[in-house]
């Protein structure tokens, strides 16, 4: 009698859901297919729009196993599988796992963007979280920097792309600026004269836009002359050095008084 009784609900449940199941397995085979040729063209499409080669991964990453989750979900709710507890169990880990890794995910984020919108890039000299020094690399959670000083610095891409950044490349060029105090006895004609000629002599200086030499500021005990160059971003601080030091020889050479120390 029980195994008569057992044949017939299984017979029941062979022609109520047993069409649901065979449906569900063929689905899921189809978008299996699917997902795999998706994962081609995706790569392609990737490649074609060039997209950051350390962030191609992550995309094609995320996006596929978004797609077979989904597959999975619809599958299973199609052929009546009980989701409450799976979809509480994913959620309770998905809190747990937020709270534990929301300063890597702000990270993620960051570089994520950071390699999309390319506020900088590869080579480029940048000022960001107090730190001077050109990016040699660009990576999902952080970004590296070589300061002059042969000093590597790692920046948090989460801190870095929500702060000021200054890019001091980009534009291809990079002003000088500096004062130099002069007695109030001194010639200012001549001085300015042998500032240019200084500029003039010195390498790597370019010739546009316009050299500025001028007098900016009246101290108590000194007038102010500054100085604006421009200079290739990789030359800076060697045009500055060279330059401050010859026109500070030059100037002592012509006779010009510098201001009396206090």
């Amino acid at each position: 009698m029980e195994v008569k009784e057992f044949y017939k609900e299984f017979h029941t449940w062979i022609i109520t859901q047993g069409p649901k199941y065979v449906f569900g397995i063929i689905v899921f085979t189809i978008g299996l297919w699917v997902i795999r040729f998706l994962r081609n063209r995706i790569r392609l499409r990737l490649s074609q729009r060039a997209v950051h080669s350390s962030l191609q991964p992550f995309i094609l990453s995320l996006t596929i196993t978004s797609l077979y989750v989904l597959l999975i979900i619809w599958v299973m709710n199609y052929i009546g599988f009980e989701m409450t507890i799976f979809t509480t169990i994913i959620g309770a880990f998905s809190v747990a796992a937020g709270l534990a890794l929301s300063g890597t995910f702000q990270n993620f984020a960051g570089g994520v963007l950071i390699l999309l919108l390319k506020p900088f890039e590869l080579d480029d000299s940048i000022v960001a979280q107090g730190q001077e020094g050109k990016v040699i690399s660009i990576q999902i959670f952080y970004t590296v920097l070589l300061t002059a000083d042969n000093k590597t610095v790692i920046i948090p891409n989460g801190k870095l792309f929500n702060e000021v950044i200054v890019n001091v490349t980009r534009e291809g060029k990079r002003r000088l600026d500096f004062d130099v105090k002069l007695a109030y006895a001194a010639d200012i004609d001549k001085a300015k004269q042998v500032m240019l000629d200084a500029i003039k002599s010195t390498k790597n200086v370019l010739t546009t836009p316009a050299i500025r030499v001028g007098l900016v500021g009246l101290d108590s005990d000194s007038i102010r002359i500054t100085v604006n160059v421009w200079v290739e971003p990789a030359n800076f601080l060697d045009v500055k050095i060279a330059l401050m030091e010859k026109i500070i020889k030059d100037l002592g050479a012509a006779g010009i008084n510098f201001p009396k120390p206090g």
